[in-house]
């Protein structure tokens, strides 16, 4: 795993697929946020908020961003890490980066904002604490609701 992604306890390897690329030549902005998703997605598989879907309790995300730093060109390796930075009482708040599996070269830093809602009705609801029990135990620490 690259240095860079190390603090990271999910992450995922893919390659550049060429039709990413766009008219000048790097991958599209657009790509990113479904990199993203991707490592979201694996860390909720992880901690068993996908599966609660079933339920009617799942993640919707409220929010998301990206900082560019350099442009990703095929042909390219890559990693994506998701990691969580706050929890409070209905929401998450996630952070993303992609970085070059061989070369560690860090390409983007990203964020996202997840509520917990009951469907279909979208009620805002607090975070289940199974959920919450299996952030901290994946992220090696606790998190105060109320921060």
């Amino acid at each position: 795993m690259s240095d860079t992604l190390k603090d990271f306890p999910i992450t995922l390897r893919f390659p550049v697929h060429w039709s990413e690329m766009d008219a000048y030549g790097h991958v599209n902005n657009a790509r990113y946020f479904v990199w993203f998703e991707s490592a979201r997605i694996t860390y909720f598989t992880r901690i068993g908020l996908v599966n609660m879907g079933h339920s009617g309790v799942g993640p919707i995300l409220a929010a998301t961003n990206a900082d560019y730093l350099q442009p990703v060109v095929f042909p390219a390796n890559l990693i994506a890490g998701a990691r969580v930075s706050r929890m409070g009482r209905t929401s998450i708040t996630m952070e993303y980066a992609i970085a070059d599996a061989d070369k560690g070269t860090l390409y983007t830093r990203g964020g996202g904002v997840i509520v917990t809602i009951r469907y279909p009705s979208y009620e805002k609801i607090s975070i289940p604490l199974e959920i919450r029990a299996a952030v901290e135990t994946l992220e090696g620490r606790s998190f105060d609701p109320a921060s």
